[in-house]
């Protein structure tokens, strides 16, 4: 408790001094940066964003998100909750013990999302691949991956098997990360936030379910009953690698492309309004 109340403390300074309002506040950025903020998602301060719930909820592109983020995170609460246990009910690990095993998979992740993110960026900004392909390819590639190593923990039986296939699994879903968590701003940027708190809403839900489900199978603690747990999430990996590769973009949706064509012409009007009243003024 001491050590995290100490790292927000210290997370809370950070952000206080680096972070501001707006980019034009920020001493740092230079002009460059702020054009490519205007040009990219408009100018935020011209309206109230009016947000198209309807087109949300029919396009499949954020369908493929919010799945890929409720798939990740199933198999991220399932571990993080019942790691500890599944170790001690199959392996006899004592609690303390699997409790500091059930750190590393999440340490590993950890390290390797640092080089997934910038290796997507690097993909995306040399055209190596066209991004929507970099998205799919780095989330399907994840979910399948942690879909191969769930199914070889299940039916592995040593202690020491587990915990390398359960590493992989948790870190290689570094790889989803910096494809579905930043889809948002591919297809609609300037409702990125708002269908970000909608895919996560979604994405909470493993964390309430996910826990009860696995205290429903496993009531004898036996290897059987937690193979089912570890079938389960294969599954809905594999169920999230399809999905998202069918559905996904990375393309602005044309439901986001028509409000910045209705902000331009606002502008543009409003802008002709100005010059004619100025106009006027001066001839008076």
């Amino acid at each position: 408790f001491y050590v995290t109340g100490v790292a927000a403390l210290v997370w809370l300074g950070i952000w206080l001094y680096y972070v501001y309002d707006t980019p034009e506040d920020d001493p740092r950025i230079t002009d460059g940066e702020i054009k490519f903020l205007k040009e990219s998602l408009g100018d935020a301060n011209a309206k109230d964003i009016v947000h198209p719930w309807g087109e949300f909820v029919k396009s499949m592109p954020v369908w493929s998100i919010v799945m890929a983020h409720f798939c990740e995170n199933w198999g991220f609460y399932t571990l993080l909750t019942q790691l500890p246990t599944y170790m001690k009910d199959t392996h006899n690990y004592d609690l303390q013990k699997a409790g500091f095993l059930s750190a590393a998979p999440y340490l590993v992740m950890s390290i390797i999302m640092q080089f997934a993110g910038h290796l997507s960026d690097w993909l995306c900004n040399t055209r190596v691949m066209s991004t929507t392909n970099v998205r799919k390819v780095f989330n399907c590639g994840a979910f399948i991956s942690q879909t191969i190593f769930m199914m070889l923990a299940a039916y592995l039986g040593t202690p020491t098997g587990v915990i390398i296939c359960l590493v992989f699994a948790v870190g290689l879903g570094a790889f989803a990360w910096p494809a579905f968590s930043v889809n948002h701003l591919d297809i609609a940027p300037q409702h990125a936030s708002v269908l970000m708190g909608f895919s996560n809403t979604f994405a909470t839900l493993p964390g309430i379910v996910s826990p009860l489900l696995s205290g429903y199978i496993v009531t004898d603690k036996t290897a059987e009953e937690w193979k089912a747990v570890f079938f389960i999430s294969s599954a809905i990996y594999l169920v999230g690698a399809v999905f998202y590769g069918t559905f996904a973009s990375a393309e602005r949706q044309p439901w986001a492309m028509n409000e910045i064509r209705e902000d331009k012409k606002r502008d543009a009007t409003l802008h002709a309004y100005s010059n004619s009243v100025m106009t006027t003024d001066e001839t008076v």
